[in-house]
């Protein structure tokens, strides 16, 4: 539903072009017009929800759009302009400057931008902007190709900010940044024009469509030409990694407009085109790495090593200081080396060299090595090749983020900032930096970086809701300005201008190429439209006008950072909203009724019981991804306690006391059902649903009968405990599985491998309990646990023998559940089914190889890290192995995928895509399709047409003589 008004959601940008209410009401109904009225919204919900991006400004939009292509957008562009009202691109939000945030229209380019096409067997790929760079290294990863730039936030940001923001990393440096490896671009100018810089006659086309701007370019880039100063200035400022401002250096690198104006594009964060897709120059992963940490007795003697190192080849050299190594060694894992440092003010480096092959990494790593012992380290140091001792370095380089987030006050923000200087002045701006931090009050600075870059971050936690401390952060801010300008270095490495520093862009440039910026804007964007406030702004202090406020709000998210690295793992993010979403609107409903607006609070939250509450799949997967470790399907299980009535908590707790029968009822009504014509079913159920509400589960008749009784075994001698899953009651196993379903193959499999089972007496009553946690049931829990826990260390022989089960979701449950009672349970082991069988491969002989199979690593199984498992059985019984890239949760989530089939239709739909394309690729259907969950299969089996089983039954039948 489309609201025509935006009263009270927020204010409009100081200084910015800003349509009247009559005029954002009338943009509304175009834009409708022309992309549909589901694409366009002004309701609260969604205003708010889209308003958060990862930096510490926050400005509201008056609307939000959702273009499906290149001509969505010249159409958006050209209401736009027409309405006066601004035009703002997003994808990821991982945007840390301010760079993604407006009062005007916020249009979202990564629902309907996320095509992936690799090119020239890896050497390129073309990409739209919606997609992660995460998902593109997945793709270019069978051709030993990734991009060039190599974010930090890989797991989020998608191409979009990374054109925009000219993304580096921790390896790429300056050689394989975007702006290097862009090869060309399919762009739209505010004018609406579209432009495929690939297109055999793209230059005459360009200078023939925009005649004005083709002449600017050429008059910008020869006053450019005329001015040693400027040619100067311009090569210094772009010797670094540098963010600031337009990139000049495109004029002195091109002479063609049309290649000077695509690479202007790159970095200029969305104010001068909309980039439709981009296509890149691939980098080589090398296969075989060494790494190591040299302990310095200081910064300084850290950085004059760094020219040393990058003349020994180092492919990184990530410096971290004494704080960052002290607060290193409280996170788990940490490297012995850095616990037992024992010094007054230690520094490290954490290098690496790569090369193509062994002996060439071993030659390199020897040398190197030579070079370590002339650069004064503190202790010696050896090369690992070791990928889990590298991985445990690099874990505590990258975790120095999450560490000091989670750790920062309730209600402050987090700033994350990065500058660059030349690298003879590193060290002594790394000792500077620290002093200005101490003398601004800002506790224990963590400084880190990219040191063959001269490239320095650095966190601080700051409130703005109080006054005193934004007048700190302003008196840092100039200070800093001071240092770093003053170093000759750049206020913006790798984080784009944005907000937070355009009023000092004019100051790092001079006048002079300040007013190139300037015309350069004025002759692309004349009214202004795009993305005004970031990137060049005249007012000094505007980087302080609209700083977010982070109200504490609830204990189980309050430590949210807003950088979305969520998102991507969401499995409602394209129907509903994000772990992100769900947070801020939480946020500034609770920052609402502490203004005194308590009807914004509510219009804020209008819709969120559906959208935030009941179409959350709680399946812990943002937990994964989350830098600061927020599952927050532990906020939303608490919401659905507290909106249960008692009836509907007596109910459930009512089943967990007579849970057999109701399991078994449930599984003869489905064999019912699929017995009967489903047409008439599901339009009872849909009946049933208008009047009794959603929690009535929706039939179909793609859903199986029901199952087996659970399996009881009684052996004295057993060396495991079978804790067969109720689900395999309650869903049968698709037409032509196994007749006892997971537990029946699990089961026949361990007989041909000559082991015992037992199961729990009472097994028919028990549950892994998550059905009562998902919502938030928690009597119908605990009664679960007091059932099941005895019954275990009963069966298990006190634990001495694990506790097998055989559906992942349940694996994982019944570990949780075990986890509230550990003082009863000491030492039970609770072993995924697919875990144990990938154990028990080498005395299962294959008779009847399956050729190919499609694999489904459900949520649970990744989360718990046994997902390898289910590709061993796979590998292992098959001749060819599929696992898509875009697999991710299913929703199915216990009832959601009855409750709201939706959910799951939407999460299953990029991996059944996926299957799709790779079949018609091969020309030929996968012969099988395996998950390890039935629910999940069941799922699947919805969004792809085509039958999945839980892997057992294939490893059953493969080895089944």
């Amino acid at each position: 539903m489309m609201l025509r008004t935006r009263t009270g959601a927020g204010p409009g940008p100081t200084g910015n072009p800003q349509g009247s209410d009559g005029s954002v009401a009338e943009l509304a109904d175009e834009l409708a017009a022309v992309l549909g009225a589901s694409a366009v919204s002004a309701r609260p919900l969604d205003l708010h929800a889209r308003a958060h991006d990862a930096s510490h400004y926050l400005l509201v939009p008056s609307l939000v759009a959702a273009p499906r292509s290149a001509e969505d957008v010249a159409a958006v562009l050209g209401a736009c302009s027409r309405h006066r009202v601004p035009l703002t691109f997003r994808s990821g939000g991982t945007s840390l400057s301010g760079q993604a945030v407006t009062a005007g229209v916020l249009a979202d380019t990564r629902r309907n931008f996320g095509s992936i096409e690799v090119l020239d067997d890896g050497g390129a790929v073309r990409v739209q902007p919606g997609a992660t760079v995460r998902a593109v290294n997945a793709r270019l990863a069978r051709h030993r190709r990734a991009l060039g730039p190599d974010p930090a936030s890989e797991i989020a940001c998608t191409i979009g900010g990374v054109v925009a923001n000219n993304s580096s990393g921790m390896h790429c440096g300056t050689e394989a940044n975007t702006y290097r490896t862009l090869k060309s671009m399919r762009f739209v100018l505010p004018s609406g024009t579209i432009v495929d810089s690939a297109a055999p006659d793209a230059s005459r086309e360009f200078a023939a469509r925009e005649p004005q701007l083709h002449e600017g370019l050429l008059r910008l880039r020869r006053s450019i030409l005329d001015s040693s100063d400027a040619v100067a200035r311009i090569r210094h400022q772009f010797s670094m990694k540098n963010t600031m401002g337009y990139g000049l250096n495109a004029f002195l690198d091109y002479e063609d407009p049309l290649d000077i104006f695509v690479h202007l594009v790159v970095g200029s964060e969305g104010t001068l085109a909309f980039v439709a897709e981009a296509v890149f120059e691939t980098v080589e992963v090398k296969p075989h790495i060494a790494a190591g940490l040299l302990v310095f007795p200081g910064v300084h003697a850290a950085a004059r090593a760094v020219p040393e190192l990058i003349a020994a080849g180092a492919e990184t050299a990530e410096l971290m200081d004494s704080m960052s190594l002290r607060v290193s060694s409280h996170l788990p894992g940490c490297p012995e080396q850095i616990r037992t440092l024992d010094l007054p003010d230690p520094a490290a480096l954490l290098v690496e060299f790569a090369a193509a092959d062994a002996e060439e990494l071993a030659e390199r790593s020897h040398a190197a090595e030579a070079i370590f012992a002339g650069l004064g380290l503190a202790r010696p140091m050896a090369m690992t090749r070791d990928a889990g001792e590298r991985a445990a370095l690099w874990k505590v380089r990258k975790g120095l983020y999450s560490t000091v987030a989670s750790a920062r006050p309730s209600g402050t923000s987090q700033l994350l900032e990065d500058i660059a200087v030349p690298v003879p002045a590193l060290a002594q701006t790394c000792h500077d930096l620290a002093g200005l931090l101490a003398r601004h009050r800002y506790r224990d600075p963590v400084i880190f970086g990219h040191a063959k870059d001269g490239n320095l971050h650095f966190m601080l936690n700051e409130d703005f809701g109080d006054g005193s401390k934004t007048s700190r952060y302003e008196a840092f801010t100039e200070d800093l300005v001071d240092l770093v300008l003053g170093a000759g270095g750049t206020l913006k490495a790798e984080h784009g201008t944005g907000r937070i520093m355009a009023p000092y862009v004019r100051r790092q440039y001079g006048d002079e190429l300040y007013a190139i910026m300037r015309e350069l804007k004025q002759l692309v964007d004349p009214l202004g439209i795009l993305n005004p406030g970031a990137v060049l702004s005249d007012e000094p202090r505007s980087y302080l006008e609209h700083l977010k406020v982070t109200p504490t709000v609830e204990e189980e998210v309050d430590r949210c950072v807003e950088c979305g690295y969520c998102e991507p793992v969401c499995p409602s993010r394209s129907l509903t909203l994000t772990p992100r979403q769900r947070i801020v609107l939480r946020r500034d409903a609770a920052h609402a009724r502490a203004q005194g607006n308590s009807a914004l609070a509510e219009r804020i939250l209008d819709g969120y019981d559906y959208e935030g509450t009941s179409t959350c799949a709680v399946d812990g997967m943002c937990g994964t991804a989350c830098p600061v470790g927020i599952n927050t399907g532990d906020l939303v299980r608490r919401l659905r306690a507290e909106a249960a009535g008692p009836i509907e908590s007596a109910a459930w707790a009512g089943a967990a006391r007579v849970w057999g029968p109701a399991s078994r009822l449930g599984g003869v009504a489905l064999s019912t059902a699929k017995a009967l014509p489903s047409g008439p079913i599901e339009a009872a159920t849909r009946a049933g649903r208008k009047i009794f509400g959603e929690e009535l589960p929706q039939y179909d008749g793609g859903l199986p009968g029901g199952g087996a009784r659970r399996p009881q075994r009684r052996d004295p001698d057993a060396e495991a405990v079978l804790f067969a899953a109720c689900i395999g009651t309650m869903f049968g196993p698709e037409e032509g599985g196994h007749p006892g379903g997971a537990s029946g193959a699990f089961l026949e499999v361990c007989d041909r491998a000559g082991v015992r089972l037992r199961t729990p007496e009472g097994l028919d009553s028990m549950c892994c309990g998550t059905p009562w946690k998902s919502k938030g049931m928690r009597s119908g829990w605990e009664h679960m646990r007091d059932l099941v826990a005895p019954a275990l260390i009963e069966a298990s022989d006190g634990g001495r023998i694990p506790i097998v089960v055989d559906a992942s979701s349940c694996a994982e449950g019944l570990a949780t559940l075990l986890q509230t009672a550990a003082d009863q349970t000491p030492g039970l082991r609770i072993v995924d089914a697919i875990e144990f069988a990938a154990g028990l491969l080498p005395r299962l002989e294959v008779h009847s190889p399956i050729p190919s199979v499609a694999l489904h690593p459900t949520c649970s199984s990744t989360i718990a890290g046994t997902a390898p498992s289910l590709a061993l059985i796979a590998e292992h019984i098959a001749d060819e192995v599929y696992t898509p890239v875009e697999a991710g949760c299913c929703a199915f989530a216990g009832d959601r995928g009855l409750l709201h089939p939706e959910l799951t239709e939407s999460a299953t739909k990029p991996e059944a895509t996926a299957i799709d394309a790779a079949e018609r690729q091969r020309g030929a259907l996968f012969s099988a399709y395996a998950s390890s969950n039935r629910t999940c299969e069941i799922g699947l089996t919805r969004a792809t047409g085509r039958p999945y089983r839980h892997i057992l039954e294939l490893l059953a039948r493969a080895t089944r003589p």
